[in-house]
């Protein structure tokens, strides 16, 4: 019984797993309140499961923050571009709903088949910043080539980070597990995920790939300024 109940046995070790994306959705939760800072809360976040996931992980929160501070700039403009974007949709869902327009059923299937297909893109779009050195422009191109490449696992994360939605949906008594691991446990779960996908790229990181994807290779002090990501 007493092993149970050491440190590094599977049970100890599963509840510590626990308490770690409980601690993780608050932060998610906080940071996003202001709304404008989600794009790096999100890049945070994928940056520490991502170790998790890989048996790195160190400090959750200073990894967390690490990140945030590190990628604040171009997650920020992700974010107000992806912002743009769901505020557009939005408008066109009210349109198409209370128009009175009678508009073309194919027009209206391609409208919500390109939503659709922009949010598959999204999801890998804050893990490759979290991940890789690069400049919007190829974050955002590699974040679509990636997304169809590996269309099977794309569609697992998404249905991952569908779950939350769906039983929210359906029984309100789940609302106290949305709240504490609503963000972070389907995150974990893609990180399951695209953890294997990068490996595919990270060999070719220190040459020119197709994916354009880049690390820094200046001074060792800059090295280390940059090991979040190229570590």
């Amino acid at each position: 019984m007493g092993k149970i109940f050491d440190l590094d046995s599977p049970v100890m070790r599963a509840l510590g797993r626990v308490g770690d994306l409980m601690i993780m959705n608050m932060l998610m939760i906080l940071c996003c309140i202001p709304i404008i800072t989600a794009g790096a809360a999100f890049t945070g976040m994928h940056y520490v499961f991502l170790k998790m996931v890989r048996g790195e992980e160190g400090y959750l929160i200073r990894g967390f923050f690490k990140s945030f501070k590190q990628n604040f700039r171009q997650a920020t403009l992700i974010w107000l571009i992806m912002l743009l974007i769901i505020l557009i949709y939005a408008v066109d869902i009210i349109i198409f709903g209370h128009s009175g327009i009678a508009f073309p059923r194919a027009l209206v299937v391609a409208f919500f088949a390109m939503g659709i297909l922009m949010l598959l893109v999204a999801m890998y779009v804050f893990p490759l910043l979290a991940r890789f050195d690069n400049t919007i422009r190829n974050t955002l191109r590699n974040a679509i080539i990636v997304s169809f490449a590996n269309l099977p696992k794309t569609l697992l994360m998404a249905f991952l980070y569908a779950i939350p939605l769906i039983v929210g949906y359906f029984s309100v008594y789940m609302y106290l597990f949305i709240f504490l691991f609503g963000i972070s446990a389907p995150a974990y779960g893609a990180a399951c995920l695209y953890s294997k996908i990068f490996k595919k790229y990270e060999p070719e990181v220190r040459q020119k790939s197709d994916l354009d994807f880049s690390v820094d290779v200046g001074t060792d002090c800059e090295e280390r300024e940059n090991d979040g990501k190229t570590d």
